[in-house]
């Protein structure tokens, strides 16, 4: 099923419009690509803030998953379900071709509108949008497709329902079985990389970020209110967290950065889906090349050996 088709496949079958025709139209990434390849807005500032980033990162109009499946991939066929509870909207999983490459998407969606955001849960999935991932994922590794994944959350559903159902061994799971999956997985975060939210989807052997994305283990105003009480800390905070792409970098958490237009994706979707999909495409290859053993050894190595620590010299008392 067509993304396109979402919104009359949910009328048809619970009674409720749950989106309008003026919505479905916006909802439509071929039709918001436009306006925002039109804006052009000027090149960003070099100095800008981490927190300036997280903002950038949470633009209402940067481009998400539903956007670049229709700018990068053809052939998309969505898959539904988690054969447990239900469909959770806020991960999309299906067959696609990159260029020559066929592959199994996985990615996480937040809407475009009011309507598609109550849907989407704002991007929170629940255990069974990790537990629909998964159950592809393992697809994928019987059909011995390459699995790319794209990370955009705030982070992962954490209302009682979610924990009654399992979220957390839903995330470690993903984790678990991900590390030793018997084919190749590229992950790129494209917004927001929320903790264990983005961790779900976010094991494999190459691991990129888009140049205004932020991945943290929490989110500056959650963090400021546990350290000071107090949410308006929260630039402090993301100043503090080491989020922004060039810092996952240099502690080595990310493999590469990604580089987006100079006003940021949601400027020029088009540019940014270029850029992402030819390096979607270097990723693969070289993930591809390398025989199946190596790649699940290195992954293995990878993520025990993730991060790099700096330990500050002790002071004497005075």
């Amino acid at each position: 099923m067509l993304l396109k088709e979402i919104p009359q496949h949910l009328q048809a079958r619970s009674g409720v419009n749950a989106v309008s025709s003026a919505d479905r139209a916006a909802y439509n990434p071929r039709n918001n690509a436009d306006p925002a390849d039109a804006q052009q807005d000027a090149p960003l500032s070099a100095d800008l803030s981490p927190y300036d980033i997280v903002k950038l990162a949470r633009h209402p109009l940067r481009p998400m998953t539903s956007d670049y499946i229709n700018l990068m991939f053809d052939d998309f066929m969505e898959l539904h379900g988690d054969r447990r509870f239900g469909d959770d909207k806020a991960i999309i999983t299906g067959f696609a071709r990159l260029g020559q490459n066929r592959v199994m998407l996985i990615g996480q969606q937040k809407g475009k509108n009011t309507r598609e955001r109550i849907l989407c849960n704002f991007g929170m999935p629940n255990p069974e949008g990790y537990r629909k991932a998964l159950l592809k994922m393992k697809l994928a590794e019987r059909l011995k497709l390459p699995i790319v994944t794209l990370i955009d959350t705030p982070g992962a559903n954490p209302d009682i329902g979610a924990e009654e159902r399992g979220q957390a061994y839903a995330i470690a799971e993903n984790i678990y079985q991900m590390i030793g999956l018997k084919t190749p997985i590229v992950n790129v975060v494209i917004g927001e990389g929320g903790s264990g939210g983005a961790l779900g989807i976010g094991v494999g052997d190459r691991f990129a970020i888009m140049e205004y994305a932020y991945c943290s283990v929490i989110s500056p105003e959650g963090c400021a209110a546990i350290l000071w009480k107090d949410a308006s800390h929260a630039p402090l905070a993301a100043e503090a967290l080491k989020l922004t792409a060039k810092e996952l970098l240099r502690l080595e958490i990310v493999d590469d950065i990604i580089p987006e237009p100079p006003g940021a994706a949601h400027t020029s979707p088009r540019e940014a889906a270029a850029t992402l999909k030819k390096a979607l495409q270097r990723y693969l290859k070289e993930v591809t090349d390398t025989p199946l053993d190596i790649l699940l050894d290195k992954r293995y190595g990878k993520y025990r050996r993730m991060g790099k620590f700096f330990e500050q010299q002790p002071q004497q008392a005075e």
